[in-house]
């Protein structure tokens, strides 16, 4: 198949889109499953955090850089189809799982496969979309996040409900063995560079890859990329900490079963954060025609309306007060990950897109999914004697306000560097195709031999 035919282009990124949709649903079934593995392994809220926070994302931004690496260098199909694989019989055996330390390993096993799924996967959209597409197109690959999550809280809560939290990661994690298969056997890996190559753009980075060292001091290097990654990791701290810890909070709070948080963060963090996500994604795209830093501003300003009602959120009483100012904050927050890997990606040549979206994960996972779910329960542990049960709402609602109105801070610092760093990185860019044209052969090999 040819990446010319639209049609094609857009079943490579609905699989892609569908990998990333079961690796949030493997992710994030933890989540809604915590209350009955917490009493069935006799698990502290601190060794809850360790599980799914800070081990999780240890291991995902360790092996995230050098299979970022291997993509920028290799077979990014084959990749992609190895780790979707890896990551869904990880999760099966989490449900084999008999205590604290299989658990955790199980879930180790997990985040090294999920290492290498988005890195090789932004670099091959990148590769197949044009530039003044890519936040779309990387909107509707985020899209798995919220997707994910909605599948992950529903049918976590129903399969929980009625079959027990083992059978429910056996049945979640077997289909995302299928989809490695076809992933491996229907994807044409692309030319490097074929998205500018093919809109009449110069190829940038078609030839070796630059060292991991000298990608890391250019991007480094870049105020508006320091800022923004910066700004990225407060806005995941606030997300994975609430993803992880509200079915938590609305059981031990206002007693709800599984089920019944499982449907409602479903069609809130599903159905709302999609919406949220790639109306954004599609902005930021339409509106960096007339200035580049609308791919900073736009988070920056969806943050900014969403931080008071992450504070009240936790702050009201009732269900209902806490679902109705949960909804937009929901809805906003994984809006900031498409602009900010699109804008990402124009900053560096073509050979460093896979190791870019690596570092700027590591980042995000390190703040984000490391310290979020670990901090909050840390936190709840820690007021618990003296706040009983709500000591998970107050933790929540300190840590998770702070975090998201510092994410906006730093997203219009971003901002303010965006346009001079671009300059500089494309000037940058123009340099390195001029010292590694000697090396194309080799370069193109990889894409076609595979």
């Amino acid at each position: 198949m040819d990446y010319s035919n639209d049609n094609y282009r857009y079943y490579v990124l609905t699989l892609l889109t569908l990998g990333y949709v079961f690796s949030f649903i493997d992710r994030q079934i933890l989540a809604i499953l915590q209350e009955p593995i917490k009493l069935d392994l006799g698990l502290s809220d601190l060794q809850l955090g360790l599980i799914s926070g800070l081990s999780f994302a240890l291991f995902y931004v360790l092996m995230g850089l050098p299979i970022a690496r291997w993509a920028d260098r290799g077979c990014r199909r084959n990749i992609v189809a190895l780790a979707v694989g890896v990551w869904s019989l990880m999760t099966v055996f989490c449900g084999m799982a008999q205590n604290f330390w299989q658990m955790l390993l199980a879930r180790i096993g997990v985040a090294v496969g999920e290492a290498g799924g988005s890195p090789p996967s932004h670099s091959l959209i990148s590769d197949i979309f044009a530039p003044h597409q890519r936040a779309t197109a990387i909107g509707v690959y985020s899209i798995g996040v919220n997707v994910g999550i909605l599948f992950g809280f529903l049918f976590g809560g129903w399969l929980n409900y009625l079959y027990g939290w083992r059978m429910t990661f056996l049945i979640v994690g077997v289909p995302g063995l299928l989809l490695a298969l076809l992933m491996r056997y229907t994807i044409r890996e692309p030319l490097r560079g074929f998205s500018e190559t093919s809109s009449g753009q110069s190829a940038s980075g078609i030839g070796a890859a630059p060292p991991m060292k000298e990608v890391i001091r250019h991007l480094i290097g870049l105020r508006s990329f320091r800022h923004l990654a910066l700004a990225s990791g407060l806005s995941a701290f606030a997300g994975y900490a609430t993803a992880n810890w509200m079915p938590s909070f609305l059981r031990r709070s206002y007693q709800l079963d599984s089920a019944d948080i499982g449907t409602w963060l479903a069609l809130f963090a599903g159905v709302g954060g999609a919406i949220g996500t790639f109306s954004g994604s599609w902005l930021a795209d339409r509106l960096s025609h007339r200035d580049l830093r609308w791919y900073a501003w736009t988070p920056a300003l969806a943050l900014a309306l969403s931080t008071p009602l992450v504070f009240i959120t936790f702050w009201a009483e009732s269900f209902q007060g806490t679902m109705l100012a949960h909804f937009y904050p929901t809805c906003v927050s994984t809006l900031y990950l498409a602009p900010v890997i699109a804008v990402t990606h124009r900053l560096v040549e073509n050979r460093m897109r896979a190791l870019a979206s690596a570092i700027l994960f590591l980042v995000i996972n390190i703040i984000g999914l490391g310290l979020g779910p670990l901090s909050v329960g840390f936190l709840s542990d820690l007021l618990g004697a003296t706040h009983g049960r709500e000591s998970l709402r107050l933790a929540m609602m300190m840590l998770c306000t702070l975090a998201t109105g510092w994410a906006v801070v730093h997203f219009i610092a971003g901002a303010r560097h965006l346009r001079a760093d671009f300059v500089a990185a494309s000037s940058a860019v123009t340099s390195a195709v001029d010292t590694s044209s000697k090396s194309e052969g080799e370069g193109q090999r990889c894409s076609v031999g595979c």
